[in-house]
């Protein structure tokens, strides 16, 4: 399966794009958490074998699972005239801007890391002072530096593969994220997507280097003509304005509708997939604090190459039945009961990945809405969550669909 094809959030999934945890988590402490966008340290060896239970439950559903990491190291291994220019946009990335560091830190990796796939690895997870080995005593600034300071810093949130990229229908949009630490991530995709047998060719929607953020939990694909998306904490308007322009103007796009959902901007809404996700043809589960009127922007071409906006002021079932084509049911996360919904919707309980119609993927945690998805009629597929949800993100912020049967 060459190129891209994601026209639903709930037709058969075929191939996943995934990040195995690794060292990076090793490289969080108690006072870069705000920075690095977490609230507690995963225990790492934990963190990976739940994630190993997801990659298998999906495996057994006879999806294919592709790793991040691996398709960079292949990118690298089918090119190796980009290792250096790579490595060099990568250290510069991280913020590296004295050309001292820069031959450091270079030869450092270079020397250490041989393999592509273990220099991958490396820029993923950061690097701290102390393995450097520099000569501190031509250095003021290494003198006065703790040996345990992060030179690079790590990318911890890597495992959400769903938000550096979001596949569009056969495009792709490359993000620029809301955040310094994530934006970097996207270094990635944007190797992956230019050179990547598999990948190569893919129409880009967005590119990292554009101005506004968008991240890739608020893009959802209602079906092949209707495409929603968050206005949310980290997803500006003018980023939907140009996606939009650029989405309509592709002749192979068969997109013709772009929602803009207002969501309020709080940690409990951080992306559009926190608010609701599609578990069946007619069924979502949803934040039960969204339950009330919405904004919604419908976006249509003006026939000129441009965009007509018309504002919508209903309620989301209302919305989502329209433009579903039939009515559908919507199941509020801890059911009615207020803490329960709190407590879940606080390890995304509502953040479920659809492996086809009415076969989803749930934290294990969630007990009380998944045994209510269960009496909805939906075939539960329960992982372990107990390190894995400390990052706030569930099945969905850690999958990246390639490719879903056709409706």
């Amino acid at each position: 399966m060459a190129g891209v094809n994601v026209k639903s959030e709930i037709m058969p999934l075929k191939k996943v794009l995934l990040h195995r945890p690794g060292d990076e988590l090793l490289n969080l402490t108690p006072n870069t958490l705000e920075e690095l966008l977490f609230d507690d340290i995963p225990f790492l060896k934990v963190a990976q074998e739940e994630h190993d239970a997801f990659a298998k439950i999906l495996r057994d559903e006879g999806v294919e699972v592709v790793y991040l990491e691996d398709l960079m190291a292949e990118v690298l291994d089918t090119y190796p005239e980009l290792r250096e220019k790579f490595l060099k946009q990568w250290i510069f990335e991280a913020g590296i801007r004295t050309e001292r560091y820069q031959k450091i830190i270079y030869d450092y990796i270079n020397d250490n890391y041989p393999t592509n796939k273990e220099m991958v690895l490396k820029t993923m997870a950061g690097i701290n002072l102390q393995e450097l080995h520099t000569d501190k005593s031509n250095s003021l600034v290494d003198l006065v530096s703790d040996s345990s300071k992060l030179v690079c810093a790590p990318m911890p949130n890597l495992y959400f593969t769903r938000d550096p990229f979001a596949m569009i229908g056969n495009g792709v949009s490359i993000n620029r994220m809301y955040s310094q630490t994530r934006n970097r991530e996207t270094i990635y995709g944007d190797y992956i997507f230019k050179y990547h047998p598999d990948f190569q060719g893919t129409p880009e929607y967005y590119h990292r280097d554009m101005t506004f953020h968008i991240e890739g939990g608020d893009i959802l694909n209602i079906n092949e003509h209707v495409l929603a998306i968050g206005i949310s904490q980290r997803t500006e308007p003018d980023a939907i304005d140009a996606i939009a322009h650029n989405i309509f103007n592709d002749e192979t796009s068969k997109v013709h509708t772009i929602l803009a959902f207002n969501i309020p901007v709080s940690r409990a809404f951080m992306h559009l997939d926190t608010v609701f996700t599609q578990i069946d043809r007619d069924k979502f589960t949803i934040h039960p604090g969204i339950m009330g009127p919405l904004t919604v922007f419908e976006i249509t071409p003006d026939g000129k190459g441009g965009t007509k906006i018309r504002e919508r002021n209903e309620d989301l079932e209302s919305v989502l039945s329209e433009y579903v084509g039939e009515k559908v049911t919507l199941i509020p996360c801890g059911g009615g009961d207020r803490i329960a919904a709190e407590r879940e919707q606080w390890n995304d309980g509502s953040n479920t990945l659809c492996v086809r119609p009415g076969t989803v993927v749930v934290y294990q945690r969630n007990n009380v809405t998944n045994d209510i998805l269960y009496k909805a009629g939906i075939n539960v597929l329960e992982m372990p969550s107990a390190e894995l949800s400390r990052g706030r993100g569930g099945p969905r912020c850690m999958s990246m669909p390639a490719w879903r049967e056709a409706i």
